[in-house]
């Protein structure tokens, strides 16, 4: 569906994942507040990619997030907030003011099992296959993996080794209780999300690649799969220290 949303330039977040912040922008308190009033309070938001060039841009690609908690305003250190992120969006129309000093802009809500659907119709004349193999590649991320210790999964090497390294205890159980069950591979856009929200944990871990804004852009199922492939294995390949990034 085709609505107008109130935007917010944050973070990159993905469906899933939860964000605390604590901000002092006066016009960010205020949509909060009259979101408050709101039976489902949520507002749109939108991370920033950087080009080649160094330059930054903003997405026009992003997720709604739900204020899950009571905000907590402090007139000296701002609002505490606790936003869950949900469906993902994109920007179909022109970007302005509102009347109050927010932005806001006319948005399409995204569903992953209507754009593969949409892709395999359209691809009638192109590669009537990507579909099916984005949902193979998908299978990769929870299948035995020979190159694994132990035959482990990608999944599950990941985890195992992101346990060792976490910033404090629990880090990885919380984050695995925040994103739920691994969709299924038969959803290859749904899995590939969650494994991004996973190597990319907020607050971040700095064991993965940034793949967020590059899954959130992406025009087809099949390359968010091989995104979420190769963040999920550099990063093993970083923490095992077979080819550290840094």
């Amino acid at each position: 569906r085709d609505t107008k949303c109130p935007l917010v330039v944050l973070d990159a977040m993905l469906p899933r994942q939860l964000m605390k912040i604590q901000v002092k922008n006066p016009l960010l308190m205020e949509l909060v507040r009259s979101q408050m009033e709101k039976e489902d309070p949520h507002f749109g938001m939108l991370g920033m990619a950087i080009l080649n060039t160094g330059e930054k841009i903003n997405l026009t690609t992003g997720v709604e997030v739900e204020i899950v908690e009571r905000p907590l305003f402090d007139e000296k250190d701002g609002v505490m907030l606790a936003l869950k992120a949900r469906k993902r969006f994109r920007i179909t129309g022109e970007v302005a003011n509102a009347e109050q000093g927010w932005t806001e802009a006319r948005v399409e809500y995204l569903d992953s099992s209507q754009e593969e659907e949409d892709e395999m119709e359209e691809s009638i004349d192109g590669d009537r296959m990507a579909i099916a193999r984005a949902m193979m590649k998908a299978k990769e991320l929870t299948a035995p993996n020979a190159t694994m210790e132990n035959n482990a999964s990608l999944i599950e090497r990941w985890v195992q080794l992101a346990k060792e390294v976490e910033r404090q205890p629990g880090q990885i159980d919380d984050l695995l209780l925040e994103l739920g069950e691994v969709p299924p591979a038969d959803q290859p856009t749904e899995r590939a999300m969650w494994v991004g929200a996973l190597i990319n944990p907020l607050p971040a871990m700095g064991v993965a690649m940034e793949v967020r804004p590059a899954l959130l852009t992406a025009t087809s199922a099949e390359k968010r799969v091989d995104i979420a492939c190769d963040g999920i294995l550099r990063s093993i390949r970083h923490m095992d220290k077979s080819a550290p990034m840094w």
